[in-house]
C-alpha cells in the first residue's frame, strides 16, 4: 500500500511542479526559522552563562558594608572591615564552605625591560584558581601552596597583559619588576571570556600569593573574601550562618543585610538560567509560528488536490477502495511533503552550524554570541513539530475527500 501512495505522491509532484515547490520552500524556510532559532538561542544562553562563571564559578564574594541597625547600644552607620583571620574564622565555624581565599586587591606597575604598564593585582590563594576558573596555559602554573607558605615572588598574568610585556616570547620563567620589586612570572591565565567583573578582565589582571601581597604592601584588611559552598543547594544556609558568625564578632545584628556585602554568582546563574529559558521559549514561538503558517499553506494545497482529484476519488470509491485508503492517500502525501522540506532545512542548517562552530570561539563576535548548539533533542524536536503540521495540514482535507459521494464525484468536471 505505501508503495502505492509514494508513486501517487511522484506523480502529483510531476503534476504540480511549482505548488509543490513553492510548499517544500515554505516548509524548508519554517524549518530553518525553528532549528536556527533555538540553536543560536541555545548558543548564546551557554555563552552568556560560561561568561558568567569565567568571573565567578559558583562563588559568593563577601565584602565589608556599614551597619544599617542599632545593635546593642551601637549606633547604626559603623563601618565593616574585614581582615585575613576572617577567612580562618569562617573556615571553623560555617558549615558547608569548600573553598575559600582572601582578596587583596591594588593598582600596580610592571615593568620588564623598557616596557610598563599599570594592571590590577590581587594577592591570593591557590584555590582562587578553580573559584574564578584562573586556569593556567600549557607550560604554567597558577600558585601553590608552597608560594603561600614561603611567600615567594611570583607572578600569574593574563593573557592580554602577557602579550602586551613579553610580546612574542616565552613569560614562564622571566622576570618582571612589580613596583621595582623583582617577581617570577610561573603562568598566564588561559583566554577566557567574562560577562561580569570588577576592575577589569581577569586577561589583564596579575596576581600573586596573597602572603606576599600582605607583606609587601601592609594591608591590614583584605578587600574581600571569595567562597564556594560545597553544595550549592545549601547557598542561603550558609550565607545567614556567615551574618551569624561575623555578626558577633563585629558587634552587628544578623539580620542587618547593608552590614556585609555580597556578590552572590550562585544566584546570578540561577538567574541566566531562568532568562536562557525565557528566552529559548520566546526563539521557539517564533520559529513554530512560522512553520504553523507553512502548515497552513500545506493544508490549502491539499484541498487543492482534493477539488483536482475529485473526479479520480470517486473512481477509486466506485471500484471498491475504502475511505481509510482514501484518507491515508493525502495525509501520507501532506507528511511526505512535511518531511521533505524538514529534512532540507535541517541539511541546510547542519551546513550554517557547523561553518559558524569552526569559528575561533573567543574571538570577535563569537566570544559574544557563543556557538551555536544542533542537538539530537533539537532535531527531535522538529521532527515532532513538522510530524503534528503535516498530519494537521493533512487530515482534515483527507476527511473532505473520504465524505465525497462516488456518484456526485464522477460527474465533477
Amino acid at each position: 500500500m505505501f508503495f502505492e501512495l509514494f508513486r501517487d505522491f511522484l506523480f502529483d509532484l510531476r503534476v504540480h511542479r511549482l505548488r509543490a515547490a513553492l510548499t517544500l520552500i515554505a516548509i524548508t524556510w519554517g524549518t530553518i526559522a525553528v532549528v536556527l532559532l533555538l540553536s543560536f538561542g541555545q548558543g548564546l544562553g551557554t555563552q552568556i552563562l560560561k561568561g558568567l562563571m569565567n568571573a565567578g564559578n559558583q562563588i559568593i564574594i563577601l565584602y565589608g558594608g556599614e551597619t544599617g541597625l542599632i545593635y546593642q547600644g551601637l549606633p547604626k552607620g559603623r563601618t565593616i572591615s574585614l581582615l585575613e583571620e576572617d577567612v580562618d574564622l569562617l573556615t571553623r565555624t560555617v558549615a558547608g564552605i569548600g573553598m575559600i581565599s582572601p582578596q587583596y586587591r591594588s593598582n600596580i606597575t610592571l615593568t620588564y625591560g623598557n616596557f610598563s604598564t599599570n594592571t590590577e593585582c590581587e594577592g591570593v590563594n591557590p584555590e582562587f584558581e578553580e573559584m574564578r576558573r584562573m586556569y593556567p596555559a600549557a607550560n604554567g602554573r597558577f600558585l601553590d601552596n608552597a608560594d603561600i607558605e614561603r611567600q615567594r615572588r611570583v607572578l600569574v598574568l593574563g593573557s592580554e597583559i602577557a602579550k602586551d610585556i613579553f610580546k612574542d616570547q616565552d613569560p614562564i620563567g622571566k622576570i618582571v619588576l612589580v613596583n621595582e620589586v623583582p617577581f617570577t612570572t610561573v603562568g598566564i591565565i588561559q583566554r577566557k571570556t567574562q560577562t561580569a567583573m570588577n576592575n577589569g578582565p581577569d586577561t589583564r589582571r596579575a596576581v600573586m600569593p596573597y602572603t606576599t601581597f600582605r607583606t609587601m604592601y601592609g594591608n591590614k584588611h583584605v578587600n574581600s573574601i571569595a567562597i564556594r559552598p560545597v553544595n550549592t543547594a545549601q547557598q542561603e544556609t550558609m550565607k545567614a550562618s556567615i551574618y551569624e558568625v561575623l555578626g558577633r564578632k563585629y558587634h552587628f545584628d544578623p539580620k542587618d543585610e547593608r552590614a556585609l556585602n555580597m556578590w552572590d554568582f550562585i544566584e546570578a546563574e540561577k538567574i541566566t538560567k531562568k532568562v536562557d529559558l525565557g528566552l529559548s521559549l520566546f526563539l521557539f514561538s517564533i520559529g513554530f509560528l512560522t512553520l504553523v503558517i507553512a502548515g497552513v499553506g500545506v493544508a490549502n494545497v491539499m484541498y487543492v488536490v482534493v477539488k483536482e482529484r475529485t473526479r479520480e476519488i470517486g473512481i477509486k470509491l466506485a471500484v471498491g477502495a475504502r475511505r481509510s485508503y482514501i484518507m491515508m492517500q493525502f495525509i501520507f502525501e501532506s507528511l511526505l511533503l512535511s518531511f521533505s522540506g524538514g529534512a532540507i532545512g535541517i541539511i541546510f542548517c547542519s551546513i550554517i552550524v557547523s561553518i559558524v562552530r569552526s569559528m575561533p570561539a573567543e574571538q570577535g563576535a563569537m566570544q559574544f554570541i557563543g556557538r551555536p548548539v544542533l542537538s539530537p533533542v533539537l532535531i527531535a524536536i522538529t521532527v515532532g513539530i513538522l510530524t503534528a503540521v503535516g498530519f494537521a495540514a493533512g487530515v482534515f482535507p483527507a476527511r473532505t475527500a473520504a465524505k465525497l459521494d462516488p456518484v456526485e464525484s464522477l460527474r465533477y468536471e
